[in-house]
């Protein structure tokens, strides 16, 4: 499961001590560093801002982190763009200049107070190289002094920025890594695949979600045999900006449901209580279709129809359509409520059901429809017949007595994680081919 997250910033003055992460195009100046505002509680403002007495002018860095930045074991280079850089002019205005900036940092990975995992910043490093004029007037001695003096001052901004950037992944990984019930079924574990990826104002998780049962069992159904030719990557649509997006894989929808197979959530006894009464489910209903499946039972009596489902259902995304295929074998006996019940015939059957798929603020929630049923007939007790003849009235059967029932124990939806309390009710929902993708506006 992805989760690509736009950190919202807030415009208002930066405080020297944090650095700033803006973007090189200028709809960014002026915007604060990530680990302020929206995106975290956390105030950092210097000690003149708390005193209310102004700064001197000082120089206020900004630069963009650079694409497919990640931290591991080892050094990462934070940001290999040049930065741009304010100063004010003793005789007012900004000079904006333009400086080579690379921050390599040594980040290693630990365990807070609370279990969950951080990032740790080790060793932080910074190199300046060229410092060039983009706008405004400066001669040449006082450029020479101007360049100096950001030689030394840099340095002990930068660094900040790093600290600043681990601080929002570690908030977001103490929010995201949780556990979450599924009801009576049991309940999903959100952790971290890898480590976090940042990209410009983006931070990229790869969560993984494992599937527990209610005794706390992981439950991992075995894959399907790989096909010949090996499935494409999920090709998740472009991420626009201010957005957040969640990927949630089509693996998660099919342990879900092998869960419900496993505690027997799928499996059904329609009796003719279940039913309302313009349903038939009597002998005599079934007489007019297949005759030579009732042997010697006379017309008028009960019918009851016990569905298992032995296999674990499979999930298909895509074609902007969520699909669920159960297979079941159905068992059709005479219904006898005070005695024994009488086996007739039995048959396979693969139920094809449309999910219609509605996000709230943390889940994702699934409504089944059936959309079409195809039987063969397993075995009879009386004589061989076709089966396909039972379809329609099957179905009709299904659609008031079953698929209701498998909407109540979808009732506990899809979890998603909990990442900076983005709301995801308000959420667009897009089908692509082996997952489902939800964007939030910031």
């Amino acid at each position: 499961m992805s989760v690509c997250l736009s950190v919202s910033l807030p415009r208002q003055p930066c405080p020297i001590a944090q650095g700033s992460l803006d973007g090189v195009g200028e709809d960014n100046a002026g915007t604060c560093p990530l680990g302020q505002g929206a995106a975290s509680d956390r105030k950092a403002w210097g000690p003149a801002h708390s005193r209310g007495r102004p700064h001197p002018p000082q120089p206020r860095p900004s630069g963009p982190l650079s694409p497919g930045v990640g931290w591991g074991g080892g050094p990462g280079r934070l940001a290999t763009r040049p930065a741009r850089v304010w100063v004010s002019q003793p005789l007012g205005g900004l000079l904006q200049l333009a400086a080579e900036v690379n921050v390599s940092s040594r980040v290693a990975l630990g365990v807070s107070s609370r279990g969950t995992p951080i990032l740790v910043l080790k060793r932080c490093s910074t190199l300046l190289g060229h410092i060039s004029l983009l706008s405004g007037l400066l001669p040449a001695p006082l450029f020479g002094v101007v360049e100096q003096t950001l030689f030394k001052v840099l340095p002990g901004l930068l660094c900040p920025m790093v600290d600043s950037v681990l601080g929002v992944v570690n908030e977001l990984l103490g929010t995201a890594l949780s556990l979450v019930p599924l009801g009576a079924l049991g309940s999903v574990e959100f952790t971290l695949a890898t480590l976090p990826l940042i990209s410009n104002q983006y931070i990229e998780l790869d969560i993984n979600p494992i599937v527990k049962n209610i005794a706390g069992d992981v439950i991992d159904f075995p894959k399907p045999p790989k096909p010949p030719n090996p499935p494409k990557p999920i090709k998740v649509p472009p991420k626009e900006d201010h957005t957040s997006q969640v990927v949630v894989p089509l693996y998660l929808f099919n342990t879900v449901f092998g869960l419900l197979q496993t505690n027997g959530a799928l499996d059904i006894d329609i009796t003719p209580e279940l039913v309302p009464s313009n349903v038939p489910l009597t002998t005599t209903d079934l007489a007019s279709l297949v005759p030579e499946a009732l042997g010697n039972l006379p017309p008028g009596q009960q019918l009851l129809l016990s569905m298992r489902v032995k296999e674990a259902p499979s999930v298909t995304l895509q074609n902007k359509k969520a699909t669920i295929s159960i297979p079941a074998n159905i068992h059709v006996l005479s219904y006898h409520p005070k005695g024994t019940n009488e086996a007739l015939f039995e048959l396979n059957a693969v139920l094809t059901l449309n999910a219609q798929l509605a996000p709230s603020a943390t889940k994702l929630h699934l409504s089944l429809s059936l959309e079409r049923l195809s039987v063969k007939l397993a075995s009879s007790f009386a004589h061989a017949f076709d089966a396909s003849r039972l379809e329609e009235w099957l179905s009709q059967v299904i659609r008031v007595a079953y698929v209701p029932k498998l909407n109540v124990n979808l009732d506990v939806g899809i979890p998603l994680p909990k990442v900076l309390n983005v709301n995801f009710a308000n959420a667009a929902l897009e089908i692509i081919e082996n997952a489902i993708v939800l964007t939030v506006a910031s």
